[in-house]
């Protein structure tokens, strides 16, 4: 449950500089966990204390092979893989070849090159969860019953990293870890907007719960924040 074993587990957190990976970052710190919160700059306003920032740019692969070498022999509990972006072009018609890749690049291709970087550390700690952030957008039975963004390559990029998320409880299974895809809900945030139905906080919250509650009988599973199974 969220709270066992206070200050001796740790989570690292991508993304973690503003909307809900900040939000993560602060409720994990006030909960006394160590925190290592991951961005591609630090945030002006800083991070509460416990929270230890690592720069960290997920579309590029040497930035990770930094971030490992940095954090090598460190355990791990919680890997959060959060960061992610949208394209500013959405629609078929205005379909920009070049800021799909990008969107793939960090949203699905930076997830998995972290989680196989950080497998080492997982396997130094005790949970041993990875908590990959996708979106129902990303699912082929249900993101596109109520949803009508045309946003290709966000759908894209969640429905590939859907299939990392499978693919990795398989493999990742020999050691332990636990995988989980995760829906954050539509959040009030930069990326979600004003018209969003869900507070930051209580998304975060919804999601550490699932995360600390997982079980290996719960790998491979595709959730929304608040435990209920979505489609793939």
């Amino acid at each position: 449950m969220a709270g066992q074993g206070k200050g001796n587990r740790t989570v690292l957190i991508t993304g973690a500089g503003r909307g809900l990976g900040r939000d993560l970052a602060r409720q994990y710190a006030q909960d006394d966990w160590r925190v290592i919160a991951c961005g591609r700059t630090r945030p002006t306003q800083g991070f509460e204390d416990g929270v230890e920032f690592q720069p960290l740019d997920v579309a590029d692969p040497d930035s990770i092979s930094d971030l490992a070498a940095r954090l090598a022999g460190r355990p791990l509990d919680v890997l959060v893989n959060n960061a992610a972006i949208r394209s500013d072009i959405g629609g078929l018609h205005d379909f920009a070849p070049a800021e799909f890749l990008t969107v793939i690049r960090t949203n699905t291709l930076g997830p998995l090159l972290l989680a196989r970087a950080m497998r080492p550390n997982l396997v130094a700690g005790r949970m041993r969860v990875i908590a990959n952030i996708g979106s129902r957008a990303g699912s082929m039975a249900e993101g596109l019953l109520d949803d009508y963004d045309d946003d290709y390559a966000y759908r894209c990029s969640k429905a590939a990293l859907n299939m990392i998320s499978a693919q990795l409880a398989q493999d990742l299974r020999v050691d332990g870890i636990t995988v989980l895809s995760l829906h954050p809900g539509w959040v009030k945030t930069d990326m979600g907007g004003d018209q969003a139905d869900l507070a930051v906080e209580d998304s975060a919250r919804g999601l550490r719960r699932v995360i600390d509650c997982a079980t290996p009988g719960d790998s491979g599973s595709f959730q929304t924040f608040d435990g209920v199974p979505i489609g793939w």
